[in-house]
């Protein structure tokens, strides 16, 4: 089983990354990009016959303690 797992800046928070991607865009010619958020992006594997519950509640666990800062 694979479970995916998107980790991004709350709205709130400042992104100088996701600005200077946006900037490079607009450099490169593309236009009507309102915004651009960076982001990672995770892909955990959970060994075979891994109940969905189980597997639920392990990567939940992992990604709020492992792979998000809340700071």
């Amino acid at each position: 089983m694979k479970a995916k797992v998107y980790v991004t800046l709350k709205p709130s928070v400042l992104d100088p990354q996701g600005k200077a991607i946006h900037h490079s865009v607009e450099l490169l010619g593309y236009k009507g990009i309102r915004d651009i958020r960076q982001g990672k992006y995770f892909e955990v594997f959970l060994e075979d016959g891994t109940s969905s519950a189980d597997a639920e509640a392990a990567v939940q666990a992992i990604a709020k303690d492992v792979l998000a800062n809340p700071v």
